[in-house]
């Protein structure tokens, strides 16, 4: 699946800024990385989320095509979470880690904790391994190779 080889692609990306301290970018592909990966799922998942997004959407050509399909090609921020709620398991509890450190990456560290959920960016970058070894993780057991 596409999806799941797009996903690895990002996610060796994110580890090599992080050899290069690049943090906030590295905190940018992980965020990809673990988009792509729920899409693999919801493209699993379709059924069930068809039920949640209904109706079509219009797109570049004037072209109507079914909005569950749109949003499992585009995967919204805005609906990440409810279409990793429906998926369920670790791709649910994930999605909250995902979400912070894209938060990070927008606001970078914030020392009162305000903008962002992390006060330096060590703290972001150890949330970002984290997640990497969870996509990496999951992505073997789909069967996807190193």
């Amino acid at each position: 699946m596409k999806q799941f080889s797009t996903a690895k692609f990002e996610e060796e990306i994110a580890r090599k800024f992080l050899e290069e301290n690049l943090i906030r970018n590295s905190a940018g592909k992980t965020y990809q990385s673990w988009k792509a990966l729920v899409a693999a799922f919801a493209s699993k998942n379709r059924e069930k989320l068809k039920s949640l997004f209904q109706g079509k959407v219009r797109i570049k050509g004037g072209k109507k095509v079914e909005k569950v399909d749109w949003i499992i090609a585009v995967m919204p921020s805005t609906v990440l979470k409810i279409v990793a709620q429906t998926i369920g398991g670790k791709i649910d509890v994930y999605t909250n880690l995902a979400l912070l450190i894209h938060s990070y990456q927008y606001n970078g560290p914030d020392s009162q904790g305000i903008l962002s959920p992390y006060i330096n960016d060590e703290s972001a970058k150890a949330d970002i391994v984290k997640l990497l070894d969870i996509i990496n993780e999951i992505l073997k057991e789909e069967g996807v190779k190193e």
